[in-house]
């Protein structure tokens, strides 16, 4: 098991990466991308086999970011786990760059789908979980939702398939940090009691702090030992880190000015 405070400081660094290249490349989501940081810290870092130096390997397990706008997170940890060299962050949002506004699986290894359009990477996730189980394969699906696409009726009839299959080897993460585009999630389309609804679905839900890494740990432990589909709501904030940008629906894609990337990074600074 990798070590907590390893995987902590390593989700910090990740902050600060995250900031820095999308300040560089004048654009980018940065709220949600920070949201999500130790959500795939875990992933990539404790729960997913995979190989580094061999990506299509046909046993790895699948991630899927449905919540295509934070790909930077993504981007960022790919490099930090060797499946990209970390010089190629800089290029963010630059023509002729392998790191598009949203990841494309067609210029970038480790991305197992394209995403950008909200509301699909559940649906994606139900037919590469029932292939693993047509082929006898043994990986399993992971898909990162945000909780603003939860509004779109698409998921609730991936969620409806999951339960018909039994789909075991899938799991969907929430990033519940309760704020999108427009505004907080209950001011745009209140989801009400997300844990239950989902549940009605057929699904086991586990519930944790999408920021404490060891009941992240705790939750997908849990997960792989249910016979049976689980989601994962993880209670985050977004734009995680930097206090200006904590909860604010207007950092969600703002650029990153000189003075704010100079405070956000000081706030990101990790004391030895």
């Amino acid at each position: 098991m990798t070590d907590i405070s390893e995987m902590k400081r390593s989700a910090q660094e990740l902050r600060s990466t995250i900031v820095s290249m999308i300040y560089k490349a004048g654009s980018g989501h940065s709220g949600g991308s920070l949201s999500c940081v130790e959500i795939l810290t875990v992933l990539y870092d404790e729960v997913m086999n995979y190989r580094p130096d061999d990506p299509n390997w046909a046993d790895r397990d699948r991630f899927i970011l449905s919540k295509g706008h934070a790909a930077p997170a993504l981007y960022a940890t790919l490099a930090r786990k060797g499946l990209i060299d970390p010089e190629e962050l800089g290029t963010l949002r630059q023509l002729g760059s392998r790191l598009q506004g949203h990841p494309c699986m067609f210029k970038l290894p480790g991305v197992e789908m394209s995403t950008g359009s909200l509301g699909m990477g559940i649906s994606v996730g139900v037919g590469m979980a029932l292939a693993a189980k047509l082929q006898r394969r043994k990986y399993k699906v992971y898909v990162l939702c945000g909780d603003g696409e939860m509004q779109e009726g698409q998921n609730w009839e991936a969620l409806m398939s999951v339960s018909k299959w039994n789909l075991d080897n899938l799991v969907v993460i929430i990033d519940r940090n309760h704020v999108q585009l427009d505004g907080t999630e209950e001011q745009v389309m209140p989801l009400g009691d997300l844990a239950k609804k989902i549940g009605a679905f057929g699904l086991k839900v586990i519930t944790c702090n999408g920021h404490d890494v060891a009941e992240l740990c705790a939750a997908f432990r849990e997960a792989a030992e249910h016979c049976g589909p689980v989601a994962i709501i993880a209670e985050t904030v977004k734009g995680k880190g930097v206090s200006f940008m904590e909860g604010k629906s207007i950092w969600h894609g703002k650029p990153v000015s000189k003075e704010e990337y100079e405070q956000a990074i000081k706030e990101l600074k990790i004391s030895d």
